[in-house]
């Protein structure tokens, strides 16, 4: 038999208003977590669709080096392939890595001042 804890009241937590929310948006805090997940996050994407659009250009204009046979029936269209799923899963690790030390830290200590803990 399982035991359910109550849920949490309202009263645990202050909700923080509108212009305490403003308030936060325009610290230098906030501006900081901004920066940190924009100075990640936008490099990747522009870098892995420059990667996976030179992926497509190859397959539609270089049909020839694309089909280069490397071993057995393996070619350079089937390795490039791979590795855009590759790239996909390493990207994903390395985010989640870089918000879990970086991003999250910052953003629990904004949330619990809001919510009136710290």
């Amino acid at each position: 038999m399982a035991t359910d804890a109550p849920p949490p009241s309202k009263e645990q937590h202050k909700l923080p208003s509108t212009e305490e929310f403003a308030a936060v948006q325009e610290s230098a805090e906030f501006g900081e977590l901004r920066r940190s997940y924009r100075s990640f996050a936008f490099p990747l994407t522009v870098g892995f669709i420059a990667w996976y659009l030179l992926y497509v250009l190859l397959s539609n204009f270089a049909g020839d080096f694309m089909g280069t046979k490397l071993f057995g029936n393996i070619n350079v269209a089937f390795i490039l392939g791979i590795a855009q799923f590759v790239t996909t899963f390493l990207i994903a690790w390395w985010y989640s890595r870089h918000a879990a030390a970086k991003l999250d830290p910052k953003a629990e200590a904004i949330k619990s001042r809001m919510e009136g803990d710290a």
